[in-house]
């Protein structure tokens, strides 16, 4: 069996992105050769799933895969590309070999002057020994030089040991520039994969080869950019995409998709729940316990908070997005954001305000989702005419279903609201009667040149009585003005007109009625 010493090149050229890892295909075309033979292809990341590793050569060609594996093994990196210019701490290593070159040159210089004045004081010694051996006495001048040859000496040595303390340390500060640069510019040993394919081929030629296989380390989210021109509203869906594989995706076909592999398990056993009836006691006979409880009014449901980077809702169906132009991503780490879809439509906008959960009067868009799929839970960029205004929420949204964006606060408005509550008995039947009183005190303050009434519309919640014990009734003789509707989940509505500079008074009165029985009210 003959094996191919050089690898062959097996780039990515799509990638299904889930919502935690990736499903990568790959397709090279083989110089197959007739017989048993393996191959050696790549390279491949290294965090390749061996697992789920799957070739299939074309059907055309009369070629068999035998076997295919991943192989693993450290291999130095490349030196890094050269840039224009040097980093600092190169220039700083040269800067330091530089001073270091010319310290020593003066080191060299400074021991040859003492080897001189050595020399020339061993001649001045034998001079004098031999002149007072002969008789001859010239103290004053045998003073004189010995004295400068020793001053020139001391002088000499003083400059040495100051280069012999800047030389080491310009030997220790070199040495932890070249550490500091070798641990930031020297790129560490790398792990990489290699494919190894074994295939039995019936004849010689050319074989189209596709392998595919998962891989962690890559995710993808939606998110959206909303653009408010007028009545205009133009939605553009984007996906952010994240992947450290160790390789770049270069020009690759891209697909989005929300299915979940992890959760691919098997379900609970059922297991038996035993239901019995029983006689009330004589006390719960007598009451009847209620209570007040808090509701969030949705379609889908609240959405179960999370720590870190959210998961992606998709109403419990899986999604599937595809990008309509081949896509590069590199592994980085990094948000790469890749265009999914746009489309424009009419929108309209009122400004609304719950003054039970913020004093803001906010303006909230409404259109229908054009975008022929489903808009995925997301954030939201959000755009009117004088540029970037925010970042919003979008909910889960089927196609052709109503959305509602909210564009910011207007800060032009203010809302007060302020409630009251009474508590009483209706005379025999001993009734318990809660009256409860909300007022909401709206005022404009508007620019000079502003002209026009705005309407806001106000929404203020009445509760809903799920036991006939507990009667809530809404005093629209009292109320002024009386909302203009009021739903089923208890929801008053009003729409008031405001002029610029204008205040206007919403007052909001109803009673909760409970017979003598009814407790926790």
């Amino acid at each position: 069996m003959s094996t191919a010493p050089k690898p062959i090149a097996l780039p990515v050229t799509a990638v299904t992105c889930l919502e935690d890892r990736a499903h990568v295909e790959r397709t090279a075309v083989l110089d197959l050769e007739a017989g048993v033979q393996r191959l050696r292809l790549g390279p491949v990341s290294a965090l390749a799933v061996d697992r789920t590793l799957h070739a299939e050569l074309a059907a055309e060609h009369r070629a068999t895969v035998l076997d295919v594996r991943i192989v693993r093994s450290w291999e130095p990196r490349g030196p890094l590309p050269s840039a224009d210019e040097d980093s600092a701490l190169r220039l700083r290593v040269h800067a330091l070999e530089e001073d270091q070159l010319a310290l020593g040159q003066l080191r060299d210089r400074l021991h040859a002057r003492l080897d001189v004045l050595g020399g020339l004081a061993a001649d001045l010694l034998r001079e004098i020994g031999e002149g007072a051996g002969s008789g001859e006495t010239d103290g004053a001048r045998w003073a004189r030089e010995m004295d400068r040859v020793d001053g020139e000496r001391d002088a000499y040595g003083e400059q040495l040991r100051t280069v012999d303390a800047r030389l080491a340390a310009l030997a220790v500060e070199l040495g932890e520039t070249r550490q500091a640069m070798d641990r930031s510019e020297t790129e560490p040993a790398e792990l990489v994969g290699h494919i190894e394919l074994t295939v039995d081929s019936a004849a010689p030629g050319p074989a189209r080869l596709r392998l595919s296989h998962l891989t962690p380390c890559a995710l993808w989210r939606p998110a959206y950019r909303a653009v408010l021109d007028g009545d205009s509203l133009t939605l553009e869906t984007d996906a952010m995409v994240w992947q450290r594989t160790g390789e770049d995706w270069s020009d690759v076909r891209l697909t989005l998709s929300t299915a979940r592999s992890a959760l691919a398990t098997e379900p609970p056993r059922l297991d038996e729940d035993r239901l019995t009836l029983g006689d009330r006691t004589a006390a719960e006979r007598r009451t009847v316990d209620v209570e007040l409880r808090e509701e969030e009014i949705g379609d889908l449901g609240p959405a179960a908070p999370v720590l870190g980077l959210p998961g992606v809702d998709d109403g419990g169906e899986a999604r599937v997005l595809h990008s309509p132009a081949p896509v590069s991503v590199r592994a980085d780490g990094r948000a790469h954001r890749v265009p999914l879809s746009a489309f424009s439509t009419a929108a309209s906008s009122e400004y609304a305000c719950s003054p039970e959960l913020s004093p803001l009067v906010t303006r909230v868009v409404s259109f229908d989702n054009r975008s022929g799929h489903a808009l995925l839970a997301g954030p939201v960029d959000l755009v009117r005419g004088s540029g970037f205004g925010g970042r919003g929420t979008l909910d889960f949204t089927a196609p052709g279903a109503p959305v509602e964006l909210a564009f910011g606060s207007c800060d032009d408005h203010r809302v007060v609201r302020y409630a009251e509550e009474s508590r009483d008995s209706a005379g025999f039947t001993q009734r318990t009667v809660v009256t409860r009183t909300v007022r909401l005190h709206l005022s404009r303050f508007s620019a000079p040149g502003d002209h026009g009434e705005r309407m806001v519309v106000v929404r203020e919640r009445i509760p809903v009585s799920e036991v006939s014990a507990v009667e809530v009734r809404l005093r629209k003789e009292a109320c002024s003005p009386a909302p203009d509707t009021v739903d089923s989940e208890g929801i008053a509505r009003w729409n008031v007109p405001l002029a610029p500079g204008g205040r206007r008074t919403v007052t909001l009165v109803y009673e909760l009625s409970a017979s003598a029985k009814v407790t926790g009210l």
